[in-house]
Parts: C-alpha cells; structure tokens; sequence
C-alpha cells in the first residue's frame, strides 16, 4: 500500500521529486489552462509571443487551424532539445504542446464565450497562460521551442537569450499589424506583459526544487 502511495504521488514524503502521477496531473492541467488561455485570446483575435503568438499570426492571415499551426511550428526544435536538454524534458514538451494544441481545437465543444471585452481577454487569457506554463515549467515541460533556441544562440553566438525572445516577440507583432488592427496589437501587447510579470514573480528556480 505504501508503494502504491508512493507511486501515485499520495503522500509524498521526497519534496525534490515528483512522482509519475504528479507528472502526469502536472501535464494535463498545465495543458488544459494554457488551452484555455490560448482559446480566450482567440475568441476575440488576440495574439500572444513566442510560437503561439507567430501561430496565431498564421492562423489569422491564413485561417488554418491554430492547434495545428502551432504543433506544427514546434516540431523543429524537439531535437534541438534532446541535445540541449534531455529526454525527459523533450518528451514532456511534446505531449504538452500536443495537449494544447488538441485541446484548444475542442474547447467551443465544452465552452461557448458569447463576449468578453478584448482587454479584459488579454489579461486573463495572460494570467491564465502563466499559471498553465508554471505548472508546465514545475514538472520539467514547456510550451515550445523558442526559449531552447535562445539559450542555444546565447551559448552557441553569445547573443543573450532575453535578447532573442524579445527580438522575436517584437517580429511577431509587428507582423501581427498585417493581420489584425493596431488596437487588437495594442491589446494583445497588455497580455504579454501580464503573462511575462507573472513568471517573473512567481517562477523562481531557488524556491522551487523539484528536478523530476
């Protein structure tokens, strides 16, 4: 019985690991709320950055699926993360991303939005990405590829990782002006901003251990 505990991650008495179960709990609500943010932003055609934000530039300007833009866009750096990061991580990154992006497809079925004002989407299609991606990022995953790209440029060229994800955020909304109009730019901006605030408060490495 102990074992079984154990295992499932029902009093877990080893606060730097976490059991398969957890995982497994750690991936699906990190998916399902970050689905949920990702859907609230394109219920009124926001944009977010990074790979979501150029898929949903994509999307707008094409109209195919953003599930599987998105899927799709992330696929090239998978190995550029199992030489830089690991298994582990990489094959958690791609069943989050693969969560998501099916997730986000489905969500009208479960979940029908009449109106919501653009700002108040953008922020909480902001906050609810953040607390999607500190459960991700709690559990060794993510949301895609581009902050492996930029530590492997920052390693690789010297040019600071910061530095390249700014640099493509600021690409993908000025792309964003070709798609959609300035005020929808505007709003989608103000998500950014609470999505990256919120990680930066509340996602420390020194308060959270836990290498599993």
């Amino acid at each position: 019985m102990a074992q079984v505990s154990s295992v499932l991650g029902i009093w877990n008495t080893n606060p730097s690991r976490h059991t398969p179960i957890e995982d497994v709990q750690g991936l699906l609500a990190g998916s399902m709320i970050s689905a949920l943010g990702l859907y609230l932003l394109a219920k009124v055609g926001l944009l977010t950055g990074g790979m979501a934000g150029l898929a949903f530039v994509l999307h707008y300007w094409s109209g195919m699926s953003f599930g599987l833009l998105f899927f799709l866009l992330n696929l090239p750096f998978y190995l550029l993360s199992l030489r830089r990061v690991g298994v582990d991580f990489t094959l958690k990154t791609f069943v989050a991303v693969g969560l998501t992006s099916f997730l986000v497809e489905i969500e009208s079925r479960f979940l029908v939005i009449e109106t919501v004002a653009p700002i108040w989407a953008a922020v909480l299609g902001g906050l609810l990405l953040g607390f999607g991606l500190l459960a991700l990022y709690r559990h060794r995953a993510s949301l895609g590829g581009l902050g492996i790209l930029a530590v492997y440029l920052q390693d690789r060229f010297g040019i600071r990782a910061g530095l390249v994800q700014l640099a493509f955020d600021l690409v993908v909304m000025a792309l964003a002006f070709a798609v959609v109009s300035p005020m929808i730019v505007l709003y989608s901006v103000v998500g950014a901003v609470v999505l990256n605030l919120f990680l930066t408060i509340n996602h420390r490495s020194d308060r959270y251990i836990a290498l599993r």
